[in-house]
């Protein structure tokens, strides 16, 4: 397999988990045994495709967040809810990484524009 082919796979497996995660966090009976063993789930997914390398700072906290969720859920704690608010918020911020690479303003866009006159 090329190794393009493996960083999509794995950037496509990263991002399954990411969401999966995040809906389940936001669903309103939420259940935290339901979470752990569906994120123990996702995570062995996770583990049959190739680590690759990822250099942008999106994957690089995409990763982090990913092994925080783990970590949350291998381990009970009775304080459960303030550790979903804090995953919440941290997927929010992850979105919005994404998402700002997309958003970006023209510069000089009034030098662009010329009708004529």
């Amino acid at each position: 397999m090329h190794e393009k082919q493996q960083r999509i796979r794995y950037i496509r497996v990263l991002e399954k988990f990411f969401t999966r995660t995040v809906s389940l966090l936001k669903l309103e009976n939420f259940d935290e045994e339901l979470f752990k063993q569906r994120t123990l789930k996702n995570y062995e997914d996770l583990k049959r495709v190739e680590a690759i390398d990822l250099n942008s700072k999106y994957f690089t906290e995409l990763i982090a967040f990913i092994n925080k969720t783990l970590q949350i859920a291998q381990t009970s704690s009775e304080n459960f809810e303030n550790e979903r608010t804090t995953l919440l918020k941290e997927a929010n911020l992850l979105q919005k990484e994404k998402n700002r690479n997309s958003y970006k303003k023209d510069k000089h866009k009034n030098s662009k524009f010329d009708d004529g006159y």
